[in-house]
């Protein structure tokens, strides 16, 4: 039984994650807040959810540790919880909230499936954030050989919680700014299906973000180095699993191609 919740790591977001669980908070489901270290204001911002919305889950860790291990921490709590699937979303209120339904119908359909989101701008979104994300999901493609991958960054995603939780147990994931990459990838190895769909992103001139362009880039780049190291470890398995693929989909269409000759 499919049982699904949202995940949300807040760090020193203040306001706008109360912004985002009001906007979640029609879906019904547990919503589990997951505050790393945060500051005193962020930490009564907290306060007034958890009064206004009882579906709010509160979780703290003592210090700050990246979002990689809040939502780690999340995913271990939504275990405890019973609960199959999370959306996880960013609580700065960059994401489209409105498109949190249509992504769990999807998971509810696909439950086997890592449900991925790619972006679409408007014109508030930095260059260097839009256009460096090229470099980042040409990589993406490389170290999983798999070129259908069209983002690799964007955080909202629909998880199966078990497979999640099972990887934390046996790899190392990055707990900052290259957390989303890294568990990307990871769930690739495995094998597990991806699907994408459009989710709107906007950068509010008010906007909260922690990403520091020299000294997040600098670990998005080890994070990267780290996998390719990985891959070809793996390589073996991930060309046999390709070849597979690749040829099972030459018989379902050389079984069309019969088909169709036979009702001609």
């Amino acid at each position: 039984m499919i049982k699904q919740g949202i995940i949300i790591p807040v760090y020193n977001h203040g306001a706008a994650a109360g912004k985002v669980v009001e906007n979640l908070a029609p879906l019904g489901l547990p919503i589990i807040m997951v505050d790393d270290g945060s500051d005193s204001e962020t930490k009564n911002c907290l306060e007034k959810i958890y009064a206004a919305h009882p579906l709010a889950v509160p979780l703290a860790l003592e210090k700050n540790s990246g979002k990689g291990r809040a939502f780690g921490a999340g995913i271990g709590k939504a275990r405890e919880m019973g609960l199959t699937h999370v959306l996880q979303i960013d609580a700065d209120g960059q994401h489209d909230a409105g498109r949190a339904r249509f992504f769990l119908d999807e998971s509810s359909a696909h439950p086997d499936a890592l449900i991925c989101s790619y972006p679409q701008y408007d014109e508030s979104v930095p260059f260097a954030r839009k256009h460096g994300r090229i470099v980042a999901n040409t990589w993406a493609k490389i170290v999983t050989l798999r070129p259908h991958i069209i983002e690799s960054m964007l955080g909202f995603r629909v998880y199966p919680v078990e497979t999640v939780f099972q990887l934390y147990r046996r790899a190392y994931i990055d707990a900052r700014m290259g957390f989303d990459i890294d568990i990307l990838v990871r769930l690739c190895w495995t094998g597990l299906p991806l699907i994408f769909h459009p989710v709107r992103v906007t950068y509010p001139l008010d906007g909260i973000s922690h990403f520091r362009p020299v000294r997040d880039n600098i670990r998005i780049s080890l994070t990267y180095t780290r996998l390719c190291c990985g891959m070809l470890l793996r390589l073996p398995l991930l060309l046999a699993r390709k070849i597979r693929a690749e040829c099972a989909a030459c018989g379902v269409s050389r079984q069309k191609q019969r088909v169709t000759e036979t009702v001609l």
